[in-house]
Parts: structure tokens; C-alpha cells; sequence
């Protein structure tokens, strides 16, 4: 059986919420960014040639255009600059409610969500790679590691936010 998710409406561009605290302090493994090996497992997540209850593809197509109504364009630089790899890795592993975006984490774990993430970025944000310091996304290599936190504080992982969305709805 093939479990798709896909989200329920592109709607205007608007900025996610912040992730929930277990997963602010999330980020992309050093180096998964660029790695080859890596995105291209990722890739084979994705088609659903790793997993059969898996298949991002289903919904959001094989080159990252939807192909279910509702499913996020990862070709979309604009909006996808708006998702911090925390809040993205947030969104593949507990899926967004009030939409068919169905939560990943049960059936991958956490290090393919990863890598699905490294895939899905190559459609729209090729080149590119979340830095924790500047909140933004930055091309491959020129990261900045985020500096210790303070007992108690995750480094910020959000990127800059234009409006709110409602709840869930993004």
C-alpha cells in the first residue's frame, strides 16, 4: 500500500509558523547540503523506490510540480526560502494539519527524512543551504556554524517572516 500526503492549497505566499520547540533546534547533518550520495538516496525515497509506503512523488511529482491539487511547489524558490530546515524537517516528520500532508515520521526515520529533504531542495533551492546563524538561505559552503547556545536557548531557526499564516495552513 502507498501512503500519499499531500497539503491542500498554495494560496498565497506567506511564512509557516515556528516549529515547536523538539524541533527548533533541528538542522540539515554538516555536509548533506551537497553531498551527491546523499541527495540521491534521497531521491530514491522520494520516487518511492526505497520505501513502498512511500511516494513524495505521488503528490508533489517526480521534478517537484505538484501533481495532486494541494501539494507543495518545491520548485518555488520564493515560498521554499520561507522554510528554515527545522521548520521543513517539522512539516515531512508531523505532516500539516487541516491539509492531506500527511506526518513521515512513522514510516521513515529520521535520517531519511533528512535526505528527502536534501532531494526536494534541489528543485527549487539548488545551490543553496539553510544557515542557523543568518536565518537564511545561503549557496552551498558559505554556512556559518551556529555558535553554542545558552543552556536552555536553540539558536533561532526560522527565516525572516513577511506575514503570519494561519495555524496549519501552509
Amino acid at each position: 500500500m502507498t501512503v500519499a500526503g499531500c497539503e491542500a492549497g498554495e494560496g498565497p505566499i506567506v511564512a509557516p509558523p515556528d516549529p515547536p520547540a523538539e524541533y527548533a533546534d533541528k538542522h540539515m547533518p554538516a555536509g548533506w547540503w551537497a553531498d551527491e550520495k546523499i541527495i540521491e538516496e534521497g531521491r530514491q525515497i522520494f520516487i518511492g523506490a526505497t520505501n513502498i509506503d512511500v511516494n513524495c512523488a505521488s503528490c508533489h511529482g517526480k521534478d517537484g510540480k505538484p501533481v495532486k491539487a494541494g501539494a507543495r511547489d518545491f520548485r518555488n524558490t520564493e515560498r521554499m526560502k520561507l522554510y528554515s530546515d527545522a521548520v521543513w524537517f517539522w512539516r515531512i516528520s508531523e505532516g500539516v494539519k487541516d491539509t492531506k500532508m500527511k506526518a513521515w515520521k512513522s514510516k521513515l526515520p529520521e535520517e531519511d527524512r533528512w535526505k528527502v529533504m536534501a532531494y526536494e531542495r534541489t528543485f527549487g533551492l539548488k545551490g543553496l543551504e539553510f544557515d542557523v546563524v543568518k536565518k537564511e538561505w545561503v549557496p552551498v559552503g558559505s554556512a556559518k556554524p551556529p555558535a553554542a547556545a545558552p543552556a536552555g536557548k536553540a539558536p533561532a531557526s526560522a527565516p525572516p517572516k513577511p506575514k503570519k499564516a494561519a495555524a496549519g495552513k501552509t
